[in-house]
């Protein structure tokens, strides 16, 4: 049995991250193992939790994974862990388009997860009670655990909220008063990765969690974990490791920050050795390279030390083996990037826009390709303001009013992000056209 809580609000820019990252970081401090989750698609907010907890962030998104592997996914990560701490997104109750599917809530459920509410009180008194009743009582099958409150102004403001709460039975587990010392940084896509910050960062988690120890119960908050019961699901895994084959690169550093953990993992267990390489300071592939991953991030941001990394553009452009390129990667494979020379592997222009294009995608497999076969369905999720010209006469996927990717030879490109462990072919295909 896996104790566990799952960290949520009534909205997003409540404090969900700030408090779920604390938690775990104070919880770490303590002794104990935290494993760190995320409901939805989100790269950046896991990237704090593994800064926090010094374990993989993983995510749970059942739109591309499918409900199914929701608690097995959870307990595979979560192997060998005291408590595990699984922050939520948006508003609880907020899903894929107008339904509840994928939503907070709908993860908790599949976890059996007491939930804890987070709500920014700014601004209200005696209304936080209301608000927290509402939530409490929408959905009478979500084990509904307490609230923390968010950007208390003062401690006669913490008296009023806590006795309004009192009066609806709901716990409140904490009081976070307003601090400036825990802000972190956004831009385009949302937060700064860790890895383009880590000295701050650090200095950061140990504010946000010296916050979250001083200001919430954790003793109430683990005895509320472990109220949890045990799952009626197997582990995830990724399957038997087949014997090593092939190396595959995988593009990281500070540009290429976007990835899911157990796509390295499948890949491993197909018979890959994976090693990581930085466009920007590698002037070369890994030596005896099979294939190349290269994964979302923010290419835009750094387009000029990419472009003056020439060797390794060279080396990718003539690179002959499997290429499989998400969001960033696409960008990068372009012949330019906002008039910056890229790797030209791909006949592109990319280019930054101020048009946020956002969502997730059901998609449908055009063509074959290293990774697809024609007919086939991918869930998955577009996040980017960027564009590439001209757009591909024949895509690689379709989907309802969309249509996107690029497969030419053994290279597959799109804006589109999978998470593989929803198609765990993607995995073996790759490896074996590696081979």
């Amino acid at each position: 049995m896996v104790a566990r809580l799952v960290i949520a609000a009534p909205a997003s820019g409540a404090g969900k991250t700030t408090v779920a990252t604390g938690l775990m970081a104070a919880l770490t401090r303590r002794g104990m193992a935290v494993s760190p989750h995320k409901v939805g698609p989100d790269y950046i907010d896991p990237s704090y939790h593994a800064m926090a907890t010094g374990r993989p962030g993983r995510n749970l998104d059942p739109w591309l994974v499918g409900e199914e592997l929701i608690a097995p996914l959870f307990l595979h990560g979560a192997a060998g862990a005291d408590l595990a701490v699984v922050e939520g997104v948006m508003g609880l109750y907020d899903g894929a388009g107008a339904s509840e599917f994928a939503s907070t809530a709908h993860v908790a459920r599949l976890l059996d997860a007491p939930v804890v509410l987070v709500v920014d009180a700014a601004k209200q008194s005696r209304s936080v009670a209301a608000l927290v009743h509402g939530f409490a009582s929408y959905d009478t099958r979500l084990r509904f655990g307490g609230v923390i409150l968010n950007r208390v102004g003062s401690a006669r403001h913490e008296d009023l909220c806590r006795e309004a709460l009192a009066e609806s039975g709901v716990p409140v587990l904490g009081a976070i008063h307003r601090s400036d010392a825990v802000t972190t940084p956004s831009r385009h896509l949302g937060l700064v990765p860790v890895a383009e910050r880590r000295t701050q960062a650090t200095r950061a988690m140990d504010a946000v969690a010296d916050l979250v120890a001083a200001s919430c119960d954790l003793e109430e908050l683990v005895r509320l974990a472990r109220t949890a019961p045990a799952l009626p699901a197997e582990p995830w895994t990724p399957g038997p490791a087949a014997p090593v084959t092939t190396r595959v690169a995988v593009a990281g550093g500070q540009a290429f920050t976007f990835g899911y953990t157990e796509q390295a993992e499948l890949l491993a267990a197909a018979g890959a050795e994976v090693v990581t390489f930085d466009p920007l300071t590698d002037e070369t592939l890994p030596e005896g390279t099979g294939g190349v991953v290269i994964g979302g991030g923010f290419p835009e941001v750094y387009a000029a030390e990419l472009s003056a990394n020439e060797p390794l553009r060279k080396e990718v452009s003539a690179f002959g083996g499997p290429i499989s390129a998400e969001c960033a990667g696409l960008l990068y494979l372009a012949r330019r990037l906002d008039g910056r020379p890229m790797c030209g592997v791909l006949d592109l222009e990319a280019r930054m826009t101020g048009t946020l294009t956002l969502g997730y995608r059901d998609a449908v497999a055009v063509a074959d390709s290293a990774l697809t076969r024609a007919g086939e369905r991918y869930r998955g999720h577009e996040f980017h303001r960027t564009a590439v010209e001209p757009v591909p006469e024949r895509p690689l996927f379709r989907w309802r009013g969309g249509a996107d990717g690029f497969a030419t030879g053994l290279v597959v490109a799109s804006y589109l992000h999978l998470h593989w462990a929803g198609s765990p072919d993607l995995a073996a295909r790759f490896v074996e056209a590696c081979r």
